[in-house]
C-alpha cells in the first residue's frame, strides 16, 4: 500500500494495531511519501483525545507519536511503514541539516527511531508537455528544444506578448496588472508559475526585482499564479513603478493552457523557493525550452548550474538578483551557450526523470517492505 502525505500516513498504522485489520494485511508492506513536510502539511491532531476517538488507536500509540504536542501521521507512519520522499536531497536535508527546523524536526525525530527516509526524485512524462505538438497545449506554433529548432518559439513569444501590450485582450481567467509593451522580441523574459507566497521565495523576487528593473531596462518579467496577499500587493505595487511600467506583468489567477502560453514564452524560469521537496515546473520549463534559475535546495539541485539553468545557494535577493544577472548575460553574450543549455535540459530529463527510469526505484522500495 503506497500511502501519500499526512493524509493517509495513518493507514500503515492502522493495519498493523487494528485487531481486524492486522490479520487480513499481514502480508502487506507498506510505503508512506512525504510530499512537503513544512510545517502545516502534516495534518496533526491537537485534541489527543479526539485523535484516539476518530482513529481508534490505543493510548500508547497517540501519546509516543507527538510533535509539537500534537499527534503527528508523518511520525506515527515511521514505526510501521518505509517512508520516502520525493528527492534524494530533500531527504538528506530533513535527516542531516538544520533545514529540518521548518518541519518542527520531523526527519530528526524520525532518525533517532532509526527511520531513514529514502530519496527518490520525482518524473515526469514528457510526453505531456512537448511543444512539437501545439494544439495540445493551445499554442500558435510548434518548436523542439531538444534539437534546436526555436522558430515556433518566438511565435509564441509574439503571440503571447501581443495579448500583454496595454490594449491586449483580457486572458481570461487570470486578472491582469501591468503589461509588456515596452519588451522587445530581443529582450530575456523571465517567467514563474505558481504558489506567491513566501515559502516559494517571492518575497526575494521582489526584493531582486525592486534593484534589478532600475539597472537593466532590457528585460521583462511575467508571472502567473495566486497567493499570499500581502505579496500579491508588493508585486502589483512594483508593476506600477517608472521602471517597472511595461516590463512586468502579473496574472493573478491559473489556467492550464495560460500556464503552457508563459512557459513557451520564456527564456528564462525562476523558482526562487525557500525550501523545495522536489519541483516539477523546472522539468516543466526545461521542456519547453524555458531555463530555470534556481535556489540550489532540495530537488532543485537536479538543475546543474551553467549546464542545464542557472542556481544561487543563498536564499536572498541578492543572490537571486546574482543568477538572473548572469543569465541576462549569457542570453545577451553567448546565444549559443543558451541553445546548447537547453538542448542538455531536455536530454537529462530523458536519460534519468522520465517515469518509466524513477519507477524502478519505487519497486525496490516495495519489495523491501514485504514481510519474508
Amino acid at each position: 500500500i503506497h500511502c501519500h502525505d499526512g493524509h493517509t500516513a495513518l493507514a500503515p498504522v492502522l493495519i498493523r494495531e487494528l485487531e481486524g485489520y492486522r490479520h487480513f494485511f499481514q502480508r502487506t508492506g507498506c510505503v508512506v511519501t512525504i510530499h512537503n513536510a513544512g510545517l502545516g502539511y502534516h495534518q496533526e491532531v491537537d485534541d489527543l483525545p479526539f485523535a484516539q476517538a476518530i482513529t481508534g488507536l490505543p493510548p500508547r500509540v497517540i501519546h509516543d507519536n507527538l510533535l509539537n504536542r500534537a499527534f503527528d501521521p508523518l511520525l506515527a507512519a515511521g514505526g510501521y511503514a518505509a517512508l520516502s520522499t520525493v528527492s534524494e536531497t530533500y531527504a538528506r536535508e530533513l535527516q542531516e541539516t538544520d533545514l529540518d527546523a521548518m518541519t518542527g524536526w520531523l526527519g530528526h525525530r524520525l532518525l533517532a527511531r532509526g527511520a531513514r527516509i529514502t530519496g527518490i526524485t520525482n518524473g515526469i512524462n514528457p510526453g505531456d508537455y512537448d511543444p512539437t505538438r501545439p494544439k495540445q497545449h493551445g499554442l500558435p506554433a510548434g518548436f523542439d528544444p531538444a534539437t534546436g529548432d526555436l522558430a515556433g518559439k518566438k511565435v509564441c513569444r509574439r503571440w503571447l506578448l501581443d495579448r500583454l501590450s496595454g490594449d491586449g485582450e483580457p486572458l481570461a481567467p487570470a486578472r491582469r496588472v501591468g503589461d509588456l509593451s515596452r519588451v522587445e522580441d530581443s529582450h530575456p523574459l523571465f517567467t514563474m508559475v505558481g504558489r506567491l507566497t513566501g515559502q516559494k521565495g517571492v518575497d526575494k523576487l521582489v526584493g531582486a526585482l525592486e534593484s534589478l528593473l532600475p539597472l537593466d531596462p532590457d528585460f521583462g518579467v511575467l508571472i502567473l499564479g495566486s497567493g499570499e496577499k500581502t505579496i500579491e500587493r508588493r508585486l502589483a505595487r512594483l508593476a506600477g513603478e517608472p521602471d517597472a511600467r511595461g516590463r512586468l506583468c502579473l496574472l493573478f489567477g491559473y489556467d492550464e493552457r495560460l500556464a503552457a502560453a508563459v512557459f513557451a514564452a520564456g527564456d528564462f524560469f525562476l523558482v526562487p523557493s525557500r525550501y523545495e521537496p522536489c519541483g516539477l515546473t523546472d522539468f516543466i520549463a526545461q521542456l519547453f525550452g524555458n531555463l530555470p534559475v534556481v535556489h540550489h535546495t532540495g530537488g532543485l539541485t537536479k538543475v546543474e548550474n551553467g549546464v542545464t539553468g542557472f542556481t544561487y545557494r543563498e536564499h536572498s535577493s541578492a543572490a537571486l538578483m546574482g543568477a538572473m544577472q548572469r543569465a541576462v548575460s549569457t542570453f545577451r553574450r553567448q546565444p549559443g551557450v543558451i541553445r546548447r543549455m537547453q538542448r542538455a535540459a531536455v536530454e537529462r530529463i530523458r536519460e534519468r526523470y522520465t517515469w518509466d527510469r524513477v519507477i524502478q526505484r519505487y519497486f525496490d522500495l516495495y519489495r523491501a517492505t514485504l514481510p519474508q
